[in-house]
């Protein structure tokens, strides 16, 4: 049987929900389940989780819990990352200190400064478990959901020789809500497609062989439906395909929206929402810790209420209300390499060619095969060329932040953020130079070599 290696496990929502799907398995019932995370308090609650999943499920998983990484990575089959370096505090450095020079942001973790920051101080320790994997799990294959996803799984196959990939929910969420909006069961519609993590294209989406953007195009002119994706309905009105990830993300990724007061408002723009979101986070952990701790019976579908107000797809994903049909591919991928059974997933890997279009060896989202071999991704072609001029812009800042962090040189991270399309567009160069220079000096340690 496996070992399966949980990094970050003290994430006791999205740990329970991937040990779900993990242990329904009844050829990975027998796996051993390693739990690592760097707060005890947290590590017992993912611990506790895992032994109750397990018991729920009928399972017979060895459950191992340690504050000490190595340990938990030995002899590792799988590793799951999970970590948010700096936790919620640096969360807020990375939207307090852009705002004071006016720059507004939403979510702040994938593109853009907030994104380059927590790269910045993700890759440091991101390097440090690959470099113990190549030790103590040589083998290992690492499956990142820690974002930003593009520049972390850059970061890795530039430094190390770990087997990886980084794996989403953008693509599965984002057809479960198309299928929705149009009213066709997602099981009866397929697509195809490929770009960068957060900023993916639908490059086709049909069903019986007919295309289905016409119907699309038709129903976000109801204002009910136009309504739920304001943002990536008026960038699939301009650039004719749907991009995957939110409305809420998107705004942030380019200078049209968040720069223009009328547009925050006409549009419902979420200001600061990733910081609600971290506040509604840890509120769930403290009743998850409180249900644990008193035996009450655990269930997923009470935490999700403590999000409804925020986020209702949010609150959707994490009750796993369609987790029938977009279930986490982690799960699928530890199963098609156990027993040989075929699936495709999309998975964020480096571009060898993949998509012609976009810049050799940058990261890019596209299909995979799993199978008995291994994960095999798929060559997807050119993408349209509006939406590759797109990614582009973003791939630039991505580069920039991949090297400031590998080869310890600060003038990169000035580089990166004065090339995001957002803050060029609100800011001076010298407020730029001036907001990078406070970031670093803010969070201090956590900056790779070189920059501090």
């Amino acid at each position: 049987m496996p070992k399966i290696t949980m990094i970050g496990a003290g994430s006791v929502v999205f740990t329970r929900t991937l040990l779900n799907d993990i242990l329904s398995f009844p050829e990975l019932q027998d796996a051993t389940i390693s739990l690592m995370d760097i707060n005890s308090r947290r590590l017992e609650a993912a611990e506790m989780m895992a032994n109750r999943t397990s018991e729920e499920l009928g399972a017979h998983a060895k459950v191992e819990a340690s504050l000490d990484r190595r340990e938990a990575l030995e002899g590792s089959d799988y590793v799951i990352n999970m970590i948010q370096v700096g936790g919620y505090e640096a969360t807020l450095l990375d939207f307090d200190i852009p705002r004071k020079y006016g720059l507004k942001q939403t979510i702040a973790d994938t593109h853009g400064v907030g994104g380059v920051f927590r790269a910045l101080r993700t890759i440091p320790v991101l390097l440090e478990i690959c470099h113990d994997m190549q030790e103590v799990c040589p083998d290992a294959w690492l499956l990142n959901y820690t974002n930003p996803m593009a520049m972390l799984i850059w970061a890795v196959y530039k430094g190390t020789s770990v087997k990886v990939v980084g794996l989403c929910h953008s693509v599965q969420i984002t057809t479960w809500q198309l299928s929705n909006y149009i009213g066709v069961p997602l099981e009866e519609i397929a697509f195809l497609a490929g770009g960068i993590n957060h900023q993916n294209w639908l490059l086709r989406f049909e069903r019986d062989g007919g295309d289905l953007y016409p119907r699309l195009r038709k129903v976000m002119e109801d204002p009910q439906v136009y309504m739920k994706d304001k943002v990536r309905f008026e960038l699939f009105r301009r650039l004719g395909y749907f991009p995957t990830e939110s409305s809420e993300h998107n705004a942030e990724y380019v200078p049209y929206f968040i720069q223009h007061e009328e547009l925050i408002e006409e549009l419902d723009i979420p200001i600061d929402e990733y910081i609600r979101r971290s506040e509604v986070n840890l509120q769930i952990f403290e009743r998850t810790w409180e249900m644990l701790r008193s035996g009450e019976l655990f269930d997923i579908h009470a935490l999700a209420k403590y999000a409804a107000p925020i986020s209702p797809d949010y609150a959707a994903f994490i009750s796993g209300e369609f987790a029938s049909v977009s279930p986490e591919y982690a799960p699928l991928i530890i199963h098609s390499l156990e027993t040989g059974q075929p699936r495709v997933i999309y998975g964020n890997v480096e571009n060898t060619g993949l998509i012609p279009n976009l810049p050799q060896s940058c990261c890019v989202e596209v299909p995979c095969l799993v199978d008995k071999t291994g994960i095999t991704p798929c060559y997807v072609g050119e993408i349209p060329p509006q939406c590759a001029a797109l990614n582009r812009v973003c791939i630039n800042v991505q580069e920039m932040a991949v090297r400031a962090a590998l080869e310890g040189n600060r003038e990169h991270v000035y580089h990166a953020v004065m090339l995001d399309p957002l803050a060029s567009s609100i800011l001076t160069l010298d407020d730029i130079w001036a907001m990078t220079d406070e970031l670093i000096e803010a969070h201090g340690e956590a900056m790779p070599e070189g920059l501090r």
